[in-house]
């Protein structure tokens, strides 16, 4: 067994941790440690990083309730990284994500065969609702619909706010991003639906009774 006198911190003081979840071996996040954060770690088991903008030890869940309970921490080869397996109370992501690593990069061509790709059910919003639906029965452990679920109505409509904003600052970005937002809101606008037991069908019937919206004029005060 590795004693922290054997691990190679930076110049600095620091070690880079890879924080991953226990079960679905996703990576959560990744931080630094010093000598005096891993130790509290160890004690605790939770993790507790170095803030290496604050400049102060910072106890992951501290001040969101979200903690990281340590079931084991391996160090690499060289001993100069760490990777810390836990179990999660909530995200680890201030973003509300379960993970800080969601924002896509690159991703490689498809290799599936025609058969594999004509077998793949197409997305629909009916088949997305449908999961969400799914989701809110059995709550599995570590989904973030599971999450939203579990906070409610007010966290859900949060979300919808702070989505909304996002739309209006990525719309003014490129169309690009403005996809990527929208396609945001409108899951989080689905789980609000399944929260309240509102079924797809009555959205579409209420955009249907609107076949006369071309003539509406809304009526707005002259300054």
């Amino acid at each position: 067994m590795l004693q922290i006198s054997d691990l190679k911190f930076d110049e600095k003081g620091l070690i880079p941790a890879v924080v991953v979840d226990a079960d679905s071996k996703q990576v959560l996040t990744l931080a630094y440690m010093n000598r005096e954060s891993l130790s509290v770690s160890m004690e605790r088991g939770l993790t507790c990083f170095w803030s290496r903008s604050r400049a102060e030890l910072w106890l992951k869940g501290e001040t969101s309730g979200n903690y990281q309970h340590i079931v084991r921490i391996l160090a690499d080869c060289d001993g100069d990284a760490l990777t810390v397996e836990v179990k999660k109370d909530g995200p680890a992501c201030h973003t509300g994500e379960e993970s800080c690593f969601f924002r896509p990069l690159y991703e490689a061509p498809k290799t599936e065969t025609p058969q594999a790709e004509q077998a793949e059910a197409p997305f629909s919003l009916d088949g997305l609702y449908a999961l969400l639906l799914d989701r809110k029965e059995k709550m599995p452990a570590g989904s973030y619909t599971t999450y939203l679920f579990e906070k409610g109505l007010d966290k859900i409509l949060k979300k919808i706010g702070e989505e909304s904003t996002e739309v209006i600052i990525g719309a003014k970005n490129d169309r690009a991003e403005a996809i990527y937002e929208v396609a945001d809101l409108t899951y989080h606008v689905l789980v609000l639906l399944a929260e309240l037991g509102i079924p797809l069908a009555e959205v579409r019937k209420e955009l249907a009774s609107r076949h006369v919206i071309d003539h509406k004029v809304k009526q707005e005060k002259m300054k």
